[in-house]
């Protein structure tokens, strides 16, 4: 009578896991306060332009409204739907091991970054309209992913971190993208050349560390 030979743990996946389990809270936690702060900086408070402030300013910006220039407003808020999801998607993963103070932070902080997809004085008719239809859907998507994030926590861990790295890869690289396509325009009203603000860097570095742990972490393969 044979007996299968006990499993090893795997010693590489285990620390891995040890080091996202602080990482991505500190990763989110980054991304949300380089989201929400200065992308276009200024002495003038009033002059300040954060990164939750671009995807309506743009649409008053010259060369936007004569069509001369063409983007995705919606992408601005990539980063919103990137956090909350991804918040959401690992509070309740086994593998992170996370207590009820750090789920509470991390649900917190996915409703909060959830609810910053409203625009400024919505209402229940505004966000219907075409103009607010995908803030809507995204906004949506986000709170029924918070409401199921321990069942979606049952989630295959490759679909899980594969799903996390690409949003995140697009939520930091589309939105710059396009920041630096207003951003002539942006100097113009300010009559001088302005640079991307501590805000957006940060906001960049959170997301892309999250991408390239969440991929890492996909990949990984457990060693038996």
């Amino acid at each position: 009578m044979s007996t299968a030979p006990p499993q090893r743990p795997d010693v590489g996946q285990a620390s891995l896991e040890t080091l996202l389990h602080w990482l991505w809270p500190a990763a989110l936690l980054l991304a949300f306060l380089g989201y929400t702060g200065p992308w276009v900086d200024h002495k003038a408070a009033g002059l300040v332009i954060t990164g939750l402030d671009l995807g309506e300013y743009v649409k008053f910006l010259t060369p936007i409204r004569r069509g001369e220039l063409s983007l995705w407003r919606e992408g601005f808020y990539l980063p919103l739907l990137a956090i909350s999801l991804t918040a959401g998607l690992i509070a309740f993963r086994a593998e992170l091991r996370y207590g009820w103070p750090m789920r509470a932070f991390l649900l917190a902080l996915a409703i909060v970054a959830a609810l910053n997809l409203l625009p400024p004085a919505w209402t229940p008719q505004r966000m219907l309209t075409a103009e607010f239809r995908q803030q809507a859907a995204a906004l949506a998507g986000s709170l029924l992913a918070i409401a199921f994030s321990p069942l979606l926590a049952l989630l295959p861990r490759r679909i899980v971190g594969l799903f996390i790295g690409l949003l995140s890869i697009a939520a930091a690289l589309l939105p710059m993208q396009q920041f630096f396509t207003v951003l002539p325009a942006i100097s113009v009203l300010y009559n001088r050349p302005q640079a991307p603000g501590w805000g957006m860097i940060l906001c960049a570095i959170g997301l892309l560390t999250l991408a390239a742990t969440a991929l890492g972490w996909a990949w990984k393969r457990n060693v038996k």
